[in-house]
């Protein structure tokens, strides 16, 4: 298994920048977020340490070399749009620069992007399964000609009243995703799976992992407190934010020994990319530095 780093932590830091504190560290690979430039809609979206659009082959030669010379893998890009937006012209940008990024991904000869299958936040799940079929069926074929794995993370995308009543993405639980692999039996699609959207969902984020095993295509290590005052206060049809709280791995309350075990009783040993959204080490570049570095020391208990 191989510990990794989701970029788009480090907002203000060019790719080489990124690549070298991750070296210093002794991470293994990072996760590169690959968001248009200057078009970010809510927290943790917008980064681009990649930019897709204008990547030429010089460029993509340039990147490989500090990969190897820093021996620092990108383990995917990282792109999470709503493909399935109720809004077609966002709708058809976001899939207009999802290709961009299956095509930087097969140019640095990386094999892989990480996103979301997306939801129209007000149509209901069935609506929603038929309106994937139509975008998706498409966007796998070209992923498949190009060689790309697309991996999509769990998390439903369902925080405040924005995204209200039904979230941005509808890949959020284990009886989805055998829908969605039913109705896109494509070998390209995957999982990128994140234990901490279980949690807030009061669901078990152990079991999936042994069903899914062969559709794990990349994994996220974030972790969730929840706060359960506040939830016998509000319950669980509240916006989720008013009960849990993104935290570093190790503060929060998932048993991360018992997660990278079941992991390895699969024989997984792809990426396992560290997630930061923990708002008590957002108030400088440094504290965002301090973060990754416990968080890292954290989960070397299980990978080395």
């Amino acid at each position: 298994m191989k510990l990794g780093l989701l970029t788009s932590i480090m907002p203000t830091s060019s790719l080489e920048e990124v690549i070298e504190f991750a070296a210093q560290q002794g991470f293994s690979c990072i996760e590169a977020a690959c968001w248009p430039k200057g078009r970010a809609k809510r927290r943790y979206a917008g980064v681009t340490h990649i930019d897709v659009e204008h990547l030429d082959d010089g460029q993509a030669a340039r990147i490989k070399d500090l990969c190897r010379a820093r021996n620092v893998e990108i383990s995917s890009l990282a792109y999470y749009p709503n493909v399935l937006d109720e809004d077609e012209n966002s709708r058809r940008a976001a899939e207009s620069h999802l290709k961009k990024v299956i095509d930087a991904s097969r140019k640095l000869e990386i094999g892989m992007v990480t996103t979301f299958i997306g939801r129209n936040h007000n149509k209901t799940i069935e609506e929603n399964l038929e309106i994937m079929k139509k975008i998706w069926t498409p966007l796998l074929r070209y992923a498949e000609e190009r060689e790309i794995r697309i991996a999509i993370e769990n998390c439903p995308m369902l925080f405040g009243k924005e995204q209200w009543p039904g979230g941005q993405n509808l890949f959020g639980a284990p009886a989805i995703w055998r829908e969605v692999f039913e109705i896109l039996p494509s070998s390209c699609l995957g999982i990128n799976y994140d234990p901490s959207h279980f949690i807030w969902q009061m669901m078990d984020y152990i079991q999936p992992i042994y069903e899914f095993k062969d559709k794990i295509f990349h994994v996220h290590i974030k972790d969730i407190k929840i706060h359960r005052d506040r939830l016998d206060d509000v319950g669980t049809m509240a916006y989720p934010l008013s009960y849990m709280q993104p935290k570093i791995p190790g503060l929060g309350d998932i048993d991360w020994g018992r997660f990278i075990s079941a992991l390895m009783d699969t024989g997984y040993d792809g990426a396992a990319c560290i997630e930061i959204e923990d708002r008590a080490f957002e108030g400088s570049a440094e504290d965002i530095r301090r973060s990754i570095i416990l968080s890292k020391r954290y989960m070397e208990q299980f990978i080395i």
